[in-house]
Protein backbone atom coordinates (compact mmCIF):
# COMPACT_ATOMS: atom_id res chain seq x y z
CA UNK A 1 0.00 0.00 0.00
CA UNK A 2 1.15 3.03 -0.21
CA UNK A 3 1.83 5.63 2.48
CA UNK A 4 -0.05 9.38 3.11
CA UNK A 5 0.97 12.19 4.63
CA UNK A 6 -0.51 11.66 8.16
CA UNK A 7 2.24 8.34 8.03
CA UNK A 8 5.16 10.12 6.39
CA UNK A 9 5.02 12.45 9.03
CA UNK A 10 4.82 10.27 11.99
CA UNK A 11 7.52 7.84 10.16
CA UNK A 12 9.34 11.27 10.07
CA UNK A 13 9.26 12.00 13.34
CA UNK A 14 10.68 8.30 14.77
CA UNK A 15 13.69 9.20 12.34
CA UNK A 16 12.87 7.74 8.76
CA UNK A 17 13.65 11.33 7.13
CA UNK A 18 16.33 14.06 8.48
CA UNK A 19 15.88 16.84 8.07
CA UNK A 20 12.32 16.72 7.52
CA UNK A 21 9.62 19.45 6.18
CA UNK A 22 6.15 19.05 7.26
CA UNK A 23 4.97 21.02 4.54
CA UNK A 24 5.50 21.37 1.06
CA UNK A 25 7.61 24.33 0.37
CA UNK A 26 7.92 26.28 -2.85
CA UNK A 27 9.11 29.29 -1.73
CA UNK A 28 12.12 30.34 0.83
CA UNK A 29 12.76 34.25 1.84
CA UNK A 30 10.29 35.37 -0.98
CA UNK A 31 12.32 33.24 -3.67
CA UNK A 32 10.32 31.08 -5.54
CA UNK A 33 12.84 27.02 -4.92
CA UNK A 34 11.59 23.99 -7.16
CA UNK A 35 9.11 22.31 -4.58
CA UNK A 36 10.66 20.14 -1.78
CA UNK A 37 8.93 18.24 1.71
CA UNK A 38 5.86 16.94 2.14
CA UNK A 39 3.35 15.85 -0.18
CA UNK A 40 -0.31 14.24 -0.13
CA UNK A 41 1.82 10.24 -0.98
CA UNK A 42 5.08 11.41 -0.98
CA UNK A 43 8.03 13.50 0.06
CA UNK A 44 10.34 15.41 -2.27
CA UNK A 45 13.96 15.43 -1.18
CA UNK A 46 16.60 17.57 -1.88
CA UNK A 47 20.20 17.90 -3.78
CA UNK A 48 23.02 18.37 -1.42
CA UNK A 49 25.59 21.32 -2.16
CA UNK A 50 28.08 18.72 -1.29
CA UNK A 51 29.10 16.59 -4.11
CA UNK A 52 27.56 16.67 -7.90
CA UNK A 53 29.53 14.85 -10.40
CA UNK A 54 29.79 14.18 -14.37
CA UNK A 55 31.02 11.61 -16.34
CA UNK A 56 33.67 12.37 -18.86
CA UNK A 57 34.98 10.65 -21.21
CA UNK A 58 38.90 9.68 -21.40
CA UNK A 59 40.27 7.72 -23.98
CA UNK A 60 41.06 4.72 -24.14
CA UNK A 61 38.86 4.19 -21.23
CA UNK A 62 35.51 1.66 -20.67
CA UNK A 63 33.21 2.25 -18.00
CA UNK A 64 33.21 -0.85 -16.23
CA UNK A 65 30.67 -1.77 -13.14
CA UNK A 66 32.81 -4.21 -11.65
CA UNK A 67 36.01 -2.47 -12.29
CA UNK A 68 35.22 1.47 -11.90
CA UNK A 69 37.41 3.80 -12.38
CA UNK A 70 36.77 7.30 -10.31
CA UNK A 71 38.67 9.18 -12.91
CA UNK A 72 36.08 8.63 -15.42
CA UNK A 73 33.69 11.30 -13.00
CA UNK A 74 34.92 14.84 -12.77
CA UNK A 75 33.68 16.98 -9.50
CA UNK A 76 31.77 19.83 -10.67
CA UNK A 77 31.70 23.20 -8.97
CA UNK A 78 28.50 24.67 -7.11
CA UNK A 79 27.74 28.46 -8.61
CA UNK A 80 25.43 30.91 -7.16
CA UNK A 81 23.07 33.55 -7.86
CA UNK A 82 20.09 35.31 -7.18
CA UNK A 83 18.22 32.11 -8.08
CA UNK A 84 19.89 30.00 -5.54
CA UNK A 85 22.85 27.39 -5.68
CA UNK A 86 23.34 25.05 -8.60
CA UNK A 87 25.90 22.99 -10.90
CA UNK A 88 25.67 22.60 -14.31
CA UNK A 89 24.73 19.51 -16.11
CA UNK A 90 26.21 20.05 -19.76
CA UNK A 91 24.24 19.18 -22.71
CA UNK A 92 23.77 15.21 -23.38
CA UNK A 93 25.55 14.16 -19.75
CA UNK A 94 25.28 12.37 -17.19
CA UNK A 95 25.42 13.46 -13.17
CA UNK A 96 25.53 11.65 -9.75
CA UNK A 97 24.41 14.30 -6.73
CA UNK A 98 23.35 12.95 -3.56
CA UNK A 99 20.38 14.22 -1.36
CA UNK A 100 21.01 16.26 1.56
CA UNK A 101 18.13 14.62 3.50
CA UNK A 102 19.28 11.59 5.55
CA UNK A 103 16.78 8.24 5.51
CA UNK A 104 16.59 5.20 7.81
CA UNK A 105 13.79 2.86 5.95
CA UNK A 106 11.43 0.60 8.67
CA UNK A 107 11.86 -3.19 7.57
CA UNK A 108 8.83 -3.25 5.87
CA UNK A 109 8.88 -0.22 3.82
CA UNK A 110 10.45 0.35 0.48
CA UNK A 111 10.86 3.42 -1.41
CA UNK A 112 10.25 4.61 -5.41
CA UNK A 113 12.28 7.68 -6.54
CA UNK A 114 10.19 9.43 -9.18
CA UNK A 115 11.58 12.71 -11.33
CA UNK A 116 10.40 15.99 -10.60
CA UNK A 117 7.97 16.84 -13.80
CA UNK A 118 9.88 19.97 -13.92
CA UNK A 119 13.01 18.81 -14.54
CA UNK A 120 11.54 16.26 -17.01
CA UNK A 121 9.97 19.24 -19.03
CA UNK A 122 13.61 20.27 -19.64
CA UNK A 123 14.93 17.52 -20.45
CA UNK A 124 16.66 16.67 -17.10
CA UNK A 125 15.64 12.58 -16.31
CA UNK A 126 16.45 11.45 -12.79
CA UNK A 127 16.87 7.34 -12.89
CA UNK A 128 16.75 6.35 -9.85
CA UNK A 129 16.89 3.16 -8.22
CA UNK A 130 14.78 2.25 -5.20
CA UNK A 131 15.65 1.99 -1.65
CA UNK A 132 15.30 -1.28 0.04
CA UNK A 133 13.31 -1.79 3.01
CA UNK A 134 15.92 -1.33 6.02
CA UNK A 135 17.87 0.88 3.81
CA UNK A 136 19.35 4.08 5.56
CA UNK A 137 21.65 6.44 4.17
CA UNK A 138 21.77 9.52 1.70
CA UNK A 139 20.44 8.26 -2.06
CA UNK A 140 23.03 8.80 -4.27
CA UNK A 141 20.72 10.40 -7.33
CA UNK A 142 21.27 9.68 -10.82
CA UNK A 143 20.34 12.40 -13.45
CA UNK A 144 20.60 12.82 -16.89
CA UNK A 145 20.64 15.55 -19.40
CA UNK A 146 18.98 14.67 -22.40
CA UNK A 147 18.44 18.20 -23.81
CA UNK A 148 20.32 20.40 -26.40
CA UNK A 149 21.53 22.28 -23.77
CA UNK A 150 23.45 22.85 -20.21
CA UNK A 151 20.92 22.87 -17.34
CA UNK A 152 20.94 23.98 -13.77
CA UNK A 153 20.52 21.46 -11.30
CA UNK A 154 19.47 23.47 -8.02
CA UNK A 155 21.01 22.81 -4.70
CA UNK A 156 18.88 22.52 -1.74
CA UNK A 157 15.98 22.27 -4.07
CA UNK A 158 13.33 19.55 -4.90
CA UNK A 159 14.92 16.87 -6.86
CA UNK A 160 13.12 13.90 -7.11
CA UNK A 161 9.85 12.38 -5.25
CA UNK A 162 9.62 9.25 -2.75
CA UNK A 163 6.85 7.63 -2.75
CA UNK A 164 6.69 4.51 0.02
CA UNK A 165 5.24 1.44 0.07
CA UNK A 166 4.29 -0.90 2.70
CA UNK A 167 4.61 -4.61 2.00
CA UNK A 168 4.15 -7.74 4.55
CA UNK A 169 7.44 -7.97 6.88
CA UNK A 170 10.22 -9.59 4.58
CA UNK A 171 12.66 -12.36 5.85
CA UNK A 172 16.17 -10.48 4.83
CA UNK A 173 15.79 -7.16 4.99
CA UNK A 174 18.67 -4.51 3.40
CA UNK A 175 20.30 -4.19 6.46
CA UNK A 176 20.31 -7.67 7.47
CA UNK A 177 21.88 -8.40 4.50
CA UNK A 178 24.42 -6.50 4.90
CA UNK A 179 23.67 -4.28 1.71
CA UNK A 180 26.15 -2.86 0.37
CA UNK A 181 25.29 0.66 -0.24
CA UNK A 182 23.97 0.23 3.10
CA UNK A 183 25.08 3.55 5.36
CA UNK A 184 26.02 6.32 2.27
CA UNK A 185 27.37 9.10 3.31
CA UNK A 186 26.51 12.87 2.00
CA UNK A 187 28.77 12.23 -0.64
CA UNK A 188 28.67 10.49 -4.24
CA UNK A 189 28.86 6.59 -3.87
CA UNK A 190 30.62 5.20 -6.65
CA UNK A 191 29.74 1.74 -8.86
CA UNK A 192 30.46 -1.56 -6.31
CA UNK A 193 30.38 -5.63 -6.58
Amino acid sequence: MIKNDNWITAAAEKGMISPFSPRHVSKVDDRKVLSYGLSSYGYDIRLSPADFRIFRHIPGTVIDPKHFNPANLERVDLHRDSQGDYFILPAHSYGLGVALEFLKLPDNISVLCIGKSTYARIGCIANLTPAEAGWEGHLTLEISNASHADCRIYANEGIVQLIFFEGEPCETSYATRKGKYQHQKQEVTLPRV
